[in-house]
């Protein structure tokens, strides 16, 4: 039976919803987190939405996200020309906003110069626009990102301000409700970016600030029950906070309904499983079954190499190992996931392309026995701490960094043995120690060491050494959907450099990685 999921999209989403329509790149992603900081429930759904789709969900809002292309290329995406007419407010930002003007009568000019980075806005002398509202500067900085650019409004708009190369870098229609921003409200380079988003929703778009932790949790545990009824469920625990979260969501559903499976797969970092057992089978109470099935990850992993393939490996074998758990669970017909919106994202959607699959989204086997359960596929990590906390979980689980479901698996360059996963554990432990020693630990995203598949030549105690380089990888990011590598002190990096070739075997140098993501992913493979 094919795999089912359930999603806060599909089932648990509050009455009032904010669409973003994604027109590509990242920019939908962004400004769903925006709107929902601003304590607004957002979906991101697919520029291939219809006027009979929002007749049907009836949004408060919706929102045109930026996007890669332009309007004037053949087979550009548009909007169904009935959402302008359906009388829902809407903004456009970027490409969205030239869509509104462009569709509606409007003209979208070729720039001689592109508009990239700071600029300045000016709003127009004549009016307030009323995007803008009273509390914002007339003058102001904006970041902008385009290259087209609005140079003649539809019948029926106005021009709020403009840009030096924007001559309207706001255009609105206040009668048809509908507005349009050439800049990123969006992103943190705009000052009051955020100022005008709040404005457009609470004041132009009547949306209530109702989306809360505690809307989140009630929610969740609500839908939980209307899937799973009297029925059982099984939570594959991994060790972070995405696991850990889900199930703690689902145990204040169903109680004692819920069985929790750790694998053990052998991929763990140091000292991880033990922590693992220890806070949910005796501090939280949650039935735990302890699957030790390291042996048989290292028995089929033998001559994989190639990333996806490793994933998918050890995704299905990871579900083979959880169906042989439950077999005494013969009720059992749920399966609990720690999906998250950013790993759906990567593992690729409409508008999105893929990545790299996750193994809890593209290595799944097509016969699974259960149903899925994923409470947190349309949250992104900082809110699914916040549930965490919420939940009462304690700071060591829910501010664990972010860990890859094949575990170390994909943190190692090439065939995974048992011996470099321990070289790697060791490597890791220390960077991990060395981040938290010098208390940088709520500042970094994610730091952490791979071992890369080659050796290099090198001199320790006056002889010749052949061995394998570590790669410490420490980033910086909000979500996970863009990161910026850290800027750790030279003193921690010699720390760790010092410590990780003096301490651990086979490890004769050590690099680190300034690669941000994009281009870059956080993780290696």
């Amino acid at each position: 039976m094919p795999a089912e999921a359930v999603s806060l999209s599909s089932v648990a989403a509050p009455n009032q919803v904010v669409f973003v329509v994604d027109f590509g790149a990242q920019y939908a992603q962004l400004i769903a987190r925006r709107v929902r900081e601003l304590n607004v429930y957002s979906e991101i759904v697919p520029h291939t939405l219809t006027a009979d789709d929002v007749e049907q969900r009836q949004p408060a809002a919706i929102i045109l996200s930026g996007g890669p292309a332009s309007v004037h290329v053949d087979g550009a995406p548009r909007l169904d020309p009935g959402i302008f007419d359906a009388g829902v407010p809407i903004l456009g930002i970027c490409y969205g906003a030239q869509l509104i003007a462009q569709q509606l009568g409007g003209t979208v000019g070729r720039n001689d110069q592109g508009e990239y980075g700071r600029t300045t806005f000016s709003a127009s002398a004549d009016r307030t626009a009323s995007l803008l509202g009273s509390d914002v500067p007339s003058s102001q900085t904006v970041w902008m990102s385009h290259f087209d650019g609005i140079t003649e409004v539809p019948s029926g708009f106005v021009s709020g301000g403009s840009t030096p190369n924007a001559p309207v870098a706001i255009l609105e229609c206040d009668e048809r409700r509908i507005w349009g921003v050439q800049y990123h409200p969006e992103v943190v380079h705009t000052p009051h970016g955020t100022d005008l988003l709040r404005r457009f929703l609470y004041e132009l778009a009547g949306c209530t600030p109702t989306w809360t932790m505690n809307s989140i949790i009630d929610t969740s545990v609500d839908a939980i029950r209307a899937q799973v009824g009297p029925g059982r469920a099984i939570c594959g625990l991994s060790g972070g906070v995405d696991s850990a979260v889900a199930a703690a969501l689902v145990h204040k559903a169903i109680g004692h309904r819920l069985t929790c499976v750790y694998v053990d797969t052998g991929l763990m970092r140091k000292g991880e499983s033990d922590q693992v057992v220890e806070t949910f089978q005796r501090s939280q109470g949650i039935e735990l079954i302890h699957v030790r099935a390291g042996d048989r990850f290292f028995d089929r992993l033998v001559g994989v190499s190639e990333p996806e393939t490793k994933r998918k490996t050890i995704g299905e074998l990871f579900i083979r190992v959880f169906e042989e758990a439950s077999g005494g669970i013969e009720d059992a017909d749920f399966l609990v996931q720690g999906t998250l919106y950013p790993d759906v994202i990567e593992s690729g959607t409409a508008d999105a392309a893929k990545i790299k699959s996750h193994h809890n989204v593209g290595g799944l086997p097509d016969d699974l026995k259960f149903k899925l359960v994923e409470p947190l596929r349309n949250l992104f990590k900082d809110e699914v701490r916040r549930v965490g906390s919420e939940l009462g979980l304690p700071d060591e689980i829910v501010w664990r960094q972010p860990f890859p479901g094949p575990g170390l698996g994909v943190r190692i360059i090439g065939e995974v043995t048992r011996e470099r996963v321990a070289m790697l554990q060791e490597a890791d432990a220390i960077v991990r120690a060395e981040i938290a020693e010098a208390g940088l630990e709520r500042e970094i995203w994610q730091a952490f060491a791979v071992l890369a598949d080659i050796k290099s030549v090198g001199v320790m105690g006056d002889e010749r050494t052949y061995a394998h380089p570590i790669i410490i990888r420490a980033v910086t990011s909000d979500d996970a959907m863009t990161a910026d590598w850290a800027r750790l002190p030279y003193e921690l990096l010699e720390t760790m450099s010092n410590r990780i070739i003096n301490e651990v075997d086979g490890v004769n140098r050590v690099a680190y990685d300034i690669t941000s993501k994009p281009p870059g992913t956080i993780e290696w493979e």
